[in-house]
C-alpha cells in the first residue's frame, strides 16, 4: 500500500516595516547616527506531516482438548500451555506480556478443556519467530491467529511531538529564506502558534481487527500505520542586514 502524497506546504510571509525613527538627541548624534530600527518581523506559516508504525503486536494462540476422563484432557492442555509460555519466555518476551486463560466444561459424556495465550510483543521479528516456532512444533493442535499490530499512548504521543517540532522547523527554515532574500538576518521568535493538528490511521490496543487473514505481515503494518500534520504560525524578529561574512560561509 503506498503512502498517501503529503500535503502542499502553505508558505505565508509578511514583512511588517519598521516604525519611523524618532527625532535624534544630541547625545544620539554624538554616537554616530540614528538608534537601530525597531519592530520589524516577519510573520510565517508552515506545516509538516509524519507517520509513524505501530510499535506493538498481539497474538493469540487458542488450544483445546476433549476426552473422556477430565485429568487426560487436563493433561493434554496443560503440556501444549507450558511449551508455548517457555517457547516465548526463552526468545524475550516478558511474563507481564502473556496471559493465560483456561476454560474446563463436561460436554454430554466427555471433559473439554479450552485455553487462550495471548502474547503482545514489541519486537516483530521475535513474534515472528516465536509463532514459526509453535506451528513447527505444535502444527495443527493449536490456532494461531494473525497479529494485530497497534499504537501505545506513548507512540502517538511521540509522533504529535514530533510533527509539532518538524512544522516548527520548517517554518523557521522559510522565515530564514525570506530574510535571505531581502539581504536581512533572522532574529528571535516572538511568537509561534499551533494552528491545525489533524491525525488519521493507526489503531490502538482495543481496535477490533476486521483485516481479512490473507494480508501479508508488511501489509498489516501499512494498514496500522498512524498519520499526523500539523500546521503552526511564527512571528520572528529581524534583526538587520545578514553579516557578509556568515553569508560568504
Amino acid at each position: 500500500m503506498a503512502l498517501p502524497a503529503p500535503a502542499p506546504s502553505r508558505v505565508f510571509a509578511e514583512l511588517v516595516p519598521a516604525q519611523a525613527p524618532a527625532l535624534l538627541t544630541p547625545a544620539q548624534e554624538g554616537r554616530g547616527g540614528p538608534p537601530a530600527p525597531s519592530g520589524r518581523e516577519v510573520h510565517v506559516s508552515g506545516s509538516a506531516e509524519l507517520s509513524a508504525g505501530p510499535d506493538r503486536a498481539r497474538v493469540s494462540v487458542r488450544l483445546g482438548s476433549r476426552k473422556e476422563a477430565a485429568g487426560a484432557a487436563r493433561s493434554s492442555v496443560t503440556r501444549r500451555l507450558e511449551y508455548i509460555v517457555q517457547a516465548a519466555r526463552q526468545r524475550g518476551v516478558p511474563e507481564e506480556n502473556m496471559t493465560v486463560t483456561e476454560d474446563f466444561n463436561r460436554v454430554e459424556n466427555t471433559y473439554q478443556m479450552e485455553a487462550e495465550v495471548c502474547i503482545i510483543f514489541s519486537d516483530f521479528g521475535k513474534m515472528q519467530n516465536v509463532c514459526n516456532l509453535l506451528i513447527e512444533k505444535l502444527g495443527t493442535s493449536v490456532t494461531i491467529s494473525p497479529p494485530h499490530f497497534y499504537h501505545t499512548p506513548e507512540a502517538v504521543d511521540t509522533l504529535r511531538c514530533q510533527v509539532c517540532v518538524a512544522a516548527v522547523g520548517n517554518t523557521r527554515q522559510k522565515a530564514q529564506e525570506v530574510c535571505r532574500l531581502f539581504g536581512q538576518s533572522l532574529g528571535k521568535p516572538l511568537l509561534i502558534r499551533e494552528e491545525e493538528t489533524r491525525e488519521w490511521g493507526g489503531h490502538t490496543e482495543s481496535h477490533l481487527p476486521n483485516s481479512p487473514d490473507l494480508l501479508t505481515l508488511q501489509e498489516r503494518i501499512q494498514n496500522a500505520t498512524a498519520y499526523a500534520s500539523c500546521r503552526v504560525f511564527a512571528v520572528f524578529e529581524i534583526k538587520g542586514k545578514e553579516n557578509r561574512r556568515n553569508k560568504l560561509l
